[in-house]
């Protein structure tokens, strides 16, 4: 039997089939349009009609309105800083227990129980022990949520760190401070609503994907400001250019970009570029008073431990966070070692050289940027949160070997500030130190948290990205209601 074709090279069959798919989709997207669908998940829409940084409510009232982010890049250890084990004492120098039989040494040797390598001593009214490789800090004791049962996904570095920086290890996700900025938009519209300052020794070793806006627009993505010299290159005009002849360049380059825009829809990033030559404009009277030191007292600066060392630099870096947040700036994030290795948190080779010469360069600065947040009762309002990529193993690396390995299984991060409940130790690792047994709070569950702290459902808090509702903490997450005030 001869196959009948129509005109267009098709059956009957096939005319009829695709004829019903095309009502039916136009049935479709007329429901979801109806529903709302399109309005809601538009790529399209030009940011240079709709500011995308403009000050958004929250989904609940909240105390934090920014963040500060203090990233220990390499890994401190638990069981050196805030993870009091007394235990290790007893046993040291015996292996780690036949049980523990997940241990992924990443081809390092594995060593044995090693006690910590600096005391512990109770801090405050609620006797939180600390090391006194943060005797400083220490003295804030009653102002931290320490929450001692953390895990993680990877032992590696860099898929560590961007899993704390996006909730997952692979790169191309939103980091935290993309979403909180995508959720808050910005106080402060002549500075960048997210801040990234690294360490001068280096990036950490995943780097720009920690502070990528990822699938979403660039607009929300990390600002790197330098940690040393003028924080903001090329950002001065040339000289002979004048604020109205600048002005009059950027408004027809706009207008140019805005007509390719429109017969291009979704053209994210031409958006994003329109925005940020605005913003630019605008942080070249701005941002150079919001990192000029020069305007703070000697006192300040010396509480900070500017122009001293080893405490000028991450110092001189969290009295700009402070100035930052203190002008609107949503999230700000100081990274604490920079490079590879011992550069970092990263202590293979000895604890105590390792982690007294980092702790020694940020102990004072924090304890100063919680002093001083609170003087001037921006404390409430700023949610600070410490710590690293994971924790280091309660063992070292061979006999004799004063040096810890990775450890993801079991660490501990801090919360300040911003609705937190202070004095609190939350979650317990085993008694080695090795690994979260009480209260297990996965990364999902520790962005969970923050952003609640923020005022957003982590539920809620969606970017439509293939076909479906992404959020920071995917399908999982709890908020851990015991460190909220």
């Amino acid at each position: 039997m001869t196959r009948q074709l129509f005109p267009c090279n098709q059956t009957r069959r096939e005319f009829v089939w695709e004829m019903g798919g095309g009502i039916a989709g136009l049935a479709l997207g007329g429901l979801l349009a109806n529903d709302g669908f399109f309005s809601r998940h538009a790529t399209g829409a030009s940011p240079a009609a709709n500011n995308p940084l403009a000050s958004k409510k929250s989904h609940f009232p909240t105390k934090a309105k920014s963040l500060i982010f203090l990233m220990m890049n390499g890994g401190p250890s638990q069981v050196d800083l805030y993870d009091y084990k007394p235990v290790l004492q007893k046993f040291a120098g015996q292996p780690l227990p036949a049980d523990k039989k997940f241990i992924n040494s990443g081809g390092r040797k594995i060593g044995y129980l090693t006690p910590s390598f600096r005391p512990f001593r109770p801090g405050g009214e609620s006797g939180l022990m600390i090391s006194d490789f943060f005797s400083n800090v220490r003295q804030h004791a009653d102002k931290l949520a320490v929450v001692k049962s953390c895990f993680t996904d990877s032992h590696a570095h860099g898929s560590a760190l961007v899993a704390m920086n996006t909730g997952k290890t692979f790169i191309g996700r939103p980091s935290l401070g993309s979403w909180a900025v995508y959720g808050l938009g910005t106080d402060n519209q002549s500075l960048p609503g997210y801040v990234v300052i690294l360490d001068k020794r280096g990036g950490p070793i995943g780097g720009q994907p920690n502070w990528s806006s990822g699938f979403m627009p660039a607009t929300y993505q990390g600002t790197l400001f330098r940690p040393v010299g003028n924080p903001i290159l090329d950002l001065k005009g040339p000289e002979h250019l004048d604020r109205q002849a600048q002005r009059e360049q950027l408004d027809l380059l706009a207008k140019l970009n805005q007509e390719h825009l429109d017969r291009r829809p979704g053209g994210q990033e031409l958006a994003a570029r329109i925005q940020s030559y605005e913003l630019a404009y605008r942080m070249q009277s701005e941002a150079p008073d919001a990192v000029d030191l020069a305007q703070e007292t000697k006192q300040t600066l010396d509480m900070y431990g500017v122009d001293k060392q080893p405490t000028d630099e991450f110092g001189r870096n969290c009295l700009v966070a402070r100035r930052l947040v203190e002008r609107g700036v949503r999230f700000v994030q100081l990274y604490s070692g920079g490079g590879h290795l011992e550069e970092t948190w990263d202590a293979h080779k000895s604890i105590e050289t390792n982690h007294g010469q980092h702790a020694g360069e940020v102990d004072q600065p924090i304890a100063a940027l919680l002093t001083d947040l609170e003087q001037r009762g921006l404390l409430d309002s700023t949610l600070v949160v410490w710590g690293g990529e994971f924790g280091r193993m309660p063992f070292s690396e061979g006999r004799g070997e004063p040096g810890r390995n990775h450890n993801p299984y079991g660490f501990s991060m801090w919360l300040a500030g911003g609705n937190v409940k202070g004095g609190t130790s939350y979650g317990e690792t085993d008694d080695f130190g090795f690994e979260a047994v009480v209260n297990k709070v996965h990364l999902h569950d520790l962005h969970a948290t923050i952003l609640h702290l923020m005022g957003m459902n982590h539920e809620a808090l969606t970017y439509f990205h293939h076909g479906r509702e992404d959020r920071l903490t995917d399908v999982a997450g709890q908020v851990i209601h015991d460190v909220i005030a």
